[in-house]
């Protein structure tokens, strides 16, 4: 009896830790940094989408760290938001020929400001074509490499076999802010639209704060499966971050 007992225990022992194994194991590529120089982090956050980071020195916040996305499929990619500068963004694009032997198909700026399209000659160069709200190009400073196609309401651009949506529901952190959106693995890229926990509101120079709870909410009921959200700045996370945004600009404190 007492050596079946042991039995019992250690056959549940070793079942929790294969559970374990399984539950950490897959897990375990969400959200880890795969590179990581003194100007760029990429953090992988699922199979196929990437969170890129990189810095801009602002006058009002000093050193930003800047999000974008990367989907990638079949050793194809599309950016979203290029690094904050050129060089950065050379750094990114040979990144993903080397370690990830894929070639850039598109890059998409979610909005007008520095932090979205600073890099995109780099990709220009490369034959790289940038989509991009038709506002986007309308409200760019005229000193910077603007973006080649514009589009208006919706623009589904093909990785590999998977398709990637690019979404205008209404004003935010700017007029003519975008959401992408990879189905395949519901993975959103909020960029400066979508708050991290824990943030405030941020710059507000060319927002519309009362229009912003409501453009979140459109993004909720279009894409009820988001799992991973990317914002601008911050921390990846959950649908939960949609939830904060709301929040935050629902509240009348600062």
């Amino acid at each position: 009896m007492c050596i079946r007992r042991v039995d019992k225990i250690r056959f549940k022992l070793i079942w929790a830790v294969f559970l374990c194994v399984i539950v950490f194991g897959c897990s375990a590529n969400q959200n880890v940094a795969v590179y990581n120089s003194e100007t760029l982090i990429i953090n992988q956050i699922s199979d196929h989408t990437y969170q890129h980071i990189s810095y801009l020195q602002t006058e009002d916040y000093g050193k930003v760290a800047c999000n974008g996305i990367i989907v990638v499929d079949q050793k194809e990619a599309i950016v979203f938001d290029t690094p904050s500068d050129n060089d950065v963004s050379v750094e990114l694009i040979n990144w993903l020929g080397r370690e990830l032997r894929c070639r850039v198909e598109a890059v998409v700026p979610t909005h007008f400001h520095e932090d979205c399209l600073g890099g995109l000659e780099a990709f220009h160069i490369r034959g790289i074509p940038s989509y991009a709200n038709q506002m986007t190009i309308q409200l760019a400073d005229t000193s910077v490499t603007l973006p080649q196609v514009g589009f208006e309401d919706r623009l589904e651009l093909k990785v590999g076999e998977q398709k990637v949506f690019v979404d205008y529901l209404g004003e935010g952190h700017t007029k003519d802010n975008v959401v992408g959106y990879f189905p395949s693995e519901k993975v959103l890229f909020g960029g400066c639209l979508v708050k991290s926990l824990k943030a405030g509101k941020g710059y507000l120079g060319d927002a519309n704060v009362e229009a912003w709870p409501e453009t979140i909410s459109k993004i909720k009921s279009k894409y009820p499966d988001i799992e991973s959200v990317i914002s601008g700045h911050g921390n990846a996370g959950g649908a939960d971050l949609l939830d904060y945004t709301i929040e935050v600009f629902s509240s009348r404190k600062e």
